[in-house]
């Protein structure tokens, strides 16, 4: 069994952070590891999931979603083949911190099964996963954003210029 774990504190709420996660129309605009996927997020729902893990080729998948809590967890479960040759158990956990203002991910992946010795490449993947929390950071606190405390606020008032 093999396992990567990558943390995130994004500076938005969980759900602000889910609403991203949710919108896969978007990734391509966005996701550098996650390139799209195709389906709905419910338990039970086949995905057509394409990833692109740096330097490395791309691959589709369809997995099965396992679990979608809304705000909270979105897993499923990828196989190639038959069960117990190549498995992927892919989560995204989202944790509230700081009073619900700001959210905690943990992106994971475990991999069972014989072919992952051969097949698994722990440091590209673990980039790929980096570069998607990255970037769904970016994403999500863009979002929360007001306009009054943009990096185009100016102040008008010319005793203080």
């Amino acid at each position: 069994m093999n396992v990567i774990e990558v943390f995130e504190d994004i500076d938005a709420p969980p759900a602000v952070v889910w609403d991203v996660l949710l919108e896969f129309d978007s990734y391509p605009e966005w996701n550098p590891f996650v390139r799209s996927i195709e389906g709905d997020p419910t338990v039970e729902a086949e995905l057509e999931v394409r990833i692109k893990p740096p330097g490395s080729r791309g691959m589709t998948f369809t997995p099965v979603v396992v679990a979608a809590e809304e705000n909270r967890r979105l897993a499923w479960l990828g196989r190639l083949g038959v069960p117990f040759i190549f498995d992927g158990y892919h989560e995204f956990h989202l944790d509230s911190i700081d009073g619900g203002e700001r959210t905690r991910l943990l992106h994971r992946e475990t991999f069972r099964g014989v072919l992952v010795p051969f097949l698994f490449d722990e440091q590209q993947l673990e980039r790929g996963f980096r570069a998607m929390n990255e970037a769904l950071k970016a994403r999500a606190e863009e979002r929360v954003q007001s306009p009054t405390n943009g990096p185009n606020d100016t102040d008008n008032n010319p005793e203080t210029s």
